[in-house]
């Protein structure tokens, strides 16, 4: 592979998380990593304050309070204005980023062009692990299957998208991800990336809710198809429940075994789906959630209210 181009790097936290560090040490001598703060109040920010806290390489971008929109797309937009480069890498601060990261994304884009690649999420608290099977079949396969973005991981250059228009709506969106899925073509790599979900009870409940209203707008059919389904095999569980389980088993066995994360929460997959009516039902009942500490109500596609702050 010839050298990469310049690149930036976008990663959102209000926090120096070992996620900044990993990826600080995997630029380039022209890269830079923009770690995308909200105001100078944040502690990523106060660091940089104090002078010489910061790698080589990297800025602080602050985006300020977001308005009709999600805190991580306002980050997005304030460091897609701030970036300096043609070639663009988002992140986020929730993963391990290996050594060979950003190499194997660049020859990704040299190989198939704008790349993403997989996220697993793993529970880190009681109903976090019990709906760890529902995102492996829910979440991670469509990803795997092409077209989504995972803004976890994706690489891509300007060129590739229509930056104005992409600008515009996703400062009116709640989704990332969802945002630049409509205005980017791109190939998943065969690789996951493990990202522990939830620490809570209540977090990973608010998560759920964030993901079935993403899923909402962004793939209304899809969600429809979803919660028929979802329905149908908690039936299935009360009316025949041994052949049910036991096929529900092996499909979750097998989606982990291709997805490379070995765990034995795949055992969960019936107990998920028993869970599925009733969080699906609470969650499409919800007006408003938490995420990273702020109240959001999605009235519509591009219809955002910060709640509080």
């Amino acid at each position: 592979m010839t050298d990469p181009p310049p690149t930036s790097v976008l990663l959102p936290t209000v926090r120096w998380t070992d996620a900044c560090e990993e990826v600080a040490e995997l630029l380039g001598p022209d890269d830079e990593l923009l770690v995308i703060a909200d105001t100078e109040t944040d502690p990523v920010a106060e660091r940089a304050q104090r002078g010489g806290g910061l790698p080589d390489g990297v800025r602080i971008v602050l985006a300020g309070e977001p308005t009709g929109c999600s805190g991580k797309a306002n980050a997005i937009a304030a460091g897609m204005d701030a970036a300096a480069h043609e070639r663009i890498v988002w992140t986020d601060d929730d993963f391990h980023h290996p050594p060979d990261w950003l190499d194997r994304l660049h020859a990704d884009y040299e190989r198939q062009g704008p790349t993403t690649e997989r996220p697993a999420f793993v529970g880190r608290d009681p109903l976090g692990v019990l709906l760890e099977p529902a995102y492996l079949i829910g979440g991670t396969l469509p990803v795997a299957a092409g077209g989504i973005v995972w803004g976890g991981a994706v690489i891509f250059e300007r060129g590739d998208i229509d930056e104005a228009a992409f600008l515009a709506e996703i400062r009116r969106s709640l989704s990332d991800d969802g945002t630049l899925s409509e205005h980017l073509e791109v190939t998943a790599a065969d690789r996951t990336r493990v990202v522990p979900a939830g620490g809570s009870v209540r977090e990973s409940l608010e998560r759920f809710v964030r993901f079935l209203w993403i899923t909402r707008y962004y793939a209304p059919v899809a969600t429809g198809i979803n919660l028929l389904l979802a329905v149908a095999l908690a039936a299935a569980c009360l009316v025949a429940p041994l052949p049910t389980l036991v096929g529900l088993t092996l499909v979750s066995a097998a989606t982990y075994r291709w997805v490379g994360v070995r765990r034995s929460t795949f055992l969960l997959a019936g107990p998920a789906v028993l869970a599925s009516p009733p969080l699906l039902a609470y969650a499409l009942g919800r007006r408003t959630f938490v995420w990273a500490g702020r109240r959001y109500r999605w009235n519509g596609k591009y219809d955002v209210d910060v709640v509080d702050g």
